[in-house]
């Protein structure tokens, strides 16, 4: 209740909404931004969607009214003189993520709202709509879009649903609530199609997507245990099957019906870095296992980035990760 009593409060005395979400935005991120602005339009707020990036043409189906525009196209329609009354981040916390030219409009808002589902301090969340009980900033900002009386449209539903969708790895993780799939049937209701939706989203795949998932699921190894096992993802696969980076996002999820699979992970090679992508098979945290190594995330999904050879990195990581396992389940069993 107090968060749509803030969010009401600040959207209502406020004219001119700029809304925005992350660099690199993914699904969830998109989704909400467009969904919240078409509402925002519907009680006649002079809302738009500004992302440091134009965006990507993949994406461009879930905004048909062109709501998303670029931080440089943003600024050359401006009028000069007029103000923003409110700046909306959705789907992060951290103005950091937002791109260094977005954050330069931050100063010159009248009001700064994060809505987001990604942990938080309490201090940050305690004057912002965040609630980690979220499946998704999606499922937030429908429940947002409610309270202002606005009917979902058509296109905020599929905003909306593929927002969810995407950060839920359909419906699969532990957040997916009641709440999740009462919002779900709502946004149905408008008359989305569940499987025109996926296919959309993940897209229709060529044959050299299937070599290159048969490459990246043969390198799948384990501790001797079964415990934790990884994937390798190289420059060199990516170019040679000539696979989009953003169809590579989900693979690590295949490693989830091992047996005895407590933590999965992905080492994707990106230049000199190394981007580790983790999940969570049952309660383990791997939001704190990220955060240990330098990341962050939910502690179903999570992320980090590592200096170093893919290889190298691995051996260095995965023994990192076991104690953190033997960590945890050492306290299972005083518990």
């Amino acid at each position: 209740m107090r968060m749509i009593n803030l969010f009401k409060s600040l959207t209502e005395k406020a004219k001119n909404i700029v809304i925005t979400t992350h660099i690199q935005p993914d699904a969830d991120g998109i989704g909400s931004e467009i969904a919240l602005c078409l509402a925002l339009r519907e009680i006649g707020k002079n809302a738009i969607c500004v992302n440091e990036e134009p965006l990507l043409e993949r994406y461009r189906y879930l905004d048909p009214k062109d709501c998303v525009t670029s931080y440089d196209e943003y600024m050359k329609s401006r009028q000069e003189g007029q103000t923003v009354d409110l700046f909306i981040v959705t789907d992060t916390n951290s103005l950091s993520r937002i791109g260094n030219n977005l954050q330069t409009l931050v100063p010159n808002a009248k009001n700064l709202l994060f809505i987001d589902h990604h942990p938080a301090p309490k201090e940050l969340a305690a004057i912002h709509c965040i609630d980690t009980k979220m499946a998704a900033t999606g499922e937030l900002v429908g429940t947002l879009i409610e309270s202002l009386g606005v009917t979902f449209t058509r296109d905020m539903a599929y905003a909306l649903y593929t927002s969810i969708l995407i950060d839920t790895s359909s419906f699969r993780y532990p957040t997916v609530t009641g709440n999740t799939h009462r919002i779900i049937a709502k946004l149905m209701d408008t008359g989305i199609e569940p499987p025109e939706a996926y296919n959309k989203i993940y897209g229709t795949k060529k044959i050299s997507y299937m070599q290159m998932l048969g490459v990246v699921l043969a390198s799948a190894e384990s501790t001797d245990d079964g415990r934790i096992a990884w994937l390798s993802l190289t420059e060199e696969n990516l170019n040679k099957f000539n696979v989009d980076t953003e169809d590579t996002h989900g693979l690590v999820n295949y490693l989830l019906i091992l047996d005895n699979i407590r933590v999965a992970c992905m080492f994707r090679q990106i230049g000199k870095m190394v981007k580790i992508s983790f999940r969570s098979a049952g309660d383990i945290d791997v939001g704190v296992m990220a955060q240990a190594l330098g990341g962050g995330g939910h502690d179903h999904s999570a992320a980090t980035v590592i200096e170093g050879e893919i290889n190298e990195v691995i051996k260095e990581t995965v023994p990192k990760l076991q104690m953190m396992l033997d960590d945890h389940e050492e306290e299972e069993q005083k518990g």
